[in-house]
């Protein structure tokens, strides 16, 4: 699995929570596995290509709400040699937050 993190910023607005809701809603319809943070959104999809297409519609969905200017910002984990899940990376920081790893 490839996990990817994003931030679609539509510039100008004051608040940004019903853009997220939307993008958020999207990644329902689509049923991808995410996870909202405080400042960003992890995605956790088979292939890069299914990120950025996925990047590229919530983009989208910024300017048919309404927004002139759009910042998209994105940062990929693409792991090769074993399959990694979100929970997997949450979890091996937790276990070495109590001592279990090095």
């Amino acid at each position: 699995m490839v996990i990817v993190e994003f931030v679609i910023v539509p510039l100008g607005e004051k608040s940004l929570s019903r853009y997220v809701a939307e993008v958020v809603k999207l990644l329902e319809r689509k049923e991808v596995k995410y996870q909202l943070t405080p400042m960003a959104t992890i995605i956790e999809v088979p292939t890069v290509r299914e990120a950025f297409d996925i990047i590229e519609e919530a983009h989208e969905l910024m300017f048919k709400l309404g927004a002139e200017r759009v910042s998209t910002t994105v940062r990929i984990d693409d792991r090769r040699d074993k399959e990694r899940k979100m929970e997997d990376k949450v979890e091996s920081v937790m276990e070495n937050v109590r001592g279990g790893r090095d």
